[in-house]
């Protein structure tokens, strides 16, 4: 009995403080890099791939489909294999892309700002979508090589991966 009473002390206040989760949020619980062979397109949503392979070692992204608060990490993104292996190589920014409504005609894109692609693959974005679509299914997670490498600017080279809805932190 006393046993009993202990795990249910120490459970109530999960019960008690459980807050009902928004599906408005949408999460990608990792990003992982694009692995593609050198000039070989792999493209999502008509978004050509980046050249060659990328591989990211952890990161996540976060939209709130009802108010167009965004955020990502993204972890040691870069190149696998060439000269630049295990750098960003010439990639110095990079943007998030929410993609909706995914393979329809109603399919839209948005990009984050440009922000800043550390020498070690590192990535952060913290703001807003500026305008959202009425509904937004089958949302897909991209990071994409920013406008400072013209040449291959709006590429992806990473993707959200594990998508959760729900508000889960």
């Amino acid at each position: 009995m006393k046993k009993i009473l202990a795990l249910a002390l120490l459970l109530a206040p999960v019960t008690l403080f459980a807050q009902p989760s928004d599906e408005s949020v949408v999460q990608w619980e990792r990003i992982v890099g694009v692995i593609t062979a050198p000039g070989t397109d792999n493209p999502v949503a008509g978004i050509k791939a980046g050249a060659g392979p990328w591989f990211a070692r952890d990161g996540h992204a976060r939209v709130d489909l009802s108010t167009g608060r965004a955020s990502f990490d993204v972890e040691h993104l870069v190149l696998v294999g060439g000269n630049a292996s295990g750098t960003p190589g010439p990639v110095t920014t990079v943007t998030g892309t929410l993609v909706c409504n995914t393979g329809t005609t109603n399919q839209e894109i948005l990009d984050t700002v440009e922000v800043p692609l550390s020498a070690e693959g590192n990535a952060q974005f913290r703001g807003h979508f500026v305008s959202l679509p009425a509904a937004c299914a089958t949302p897909l997670f991209l990071i994409r090589i920013g406008a400072s490498l013209p040449a291959a600017a709006g590429r992806w080279i990473g993707t959200g991966a594990v998508r959760t809805f729900g508000d889960r932190y």
